[in-house]
């Protein structure tokens, strides 16, 4: 156990002065960035497509658990899916999903 005038338990000393007076955040590059997702009135910083696919799952079985996997496809059909937007991979287990129930 060390004692009470050991440096280590002594809490650090609140007086410090920063190095540098000035703040080294780049404010304009913050600013220009914008906002990646859609506030709400309530929850600023909240997205609504993030909200509102919580709320469908409800009442609804589990999702399965995934697996992650190395897969091989075609450039033009990787592009393509991608152009769709953000959740390709979900849309291409969705296809695939659809595949296999459709040949049973």
């Amino acid at each position: 156990m060390k004692s009470a005038s050991s440096p280590s338990a002594k809490p650090p000393s609140a007086n410090r002065k920063s190095i540098s007076m000035q703040s080294k955040t780049d404010w304009a590059r913050l600013k220009a960035g914008g906002q990646t997702t859609t506030p709400t009135r309530g929850h600023p910083d909240a997205d609504v497509k993030h909200i509102v696919r919580g709320l469908v799952r409800r009442g609804l079985a589990p999702l399965p658990p995934k697996a992650s996997i190395s897969l091989r496809v075609d450039q033009d059909v990787l592009e393509w899916f991608k152009a769709q937007g953000t959740g390709y991979q979900t849309r291409i287990n969705t296809v695939l999903r659809a595949f296999r129930d459709a040949s049973v």
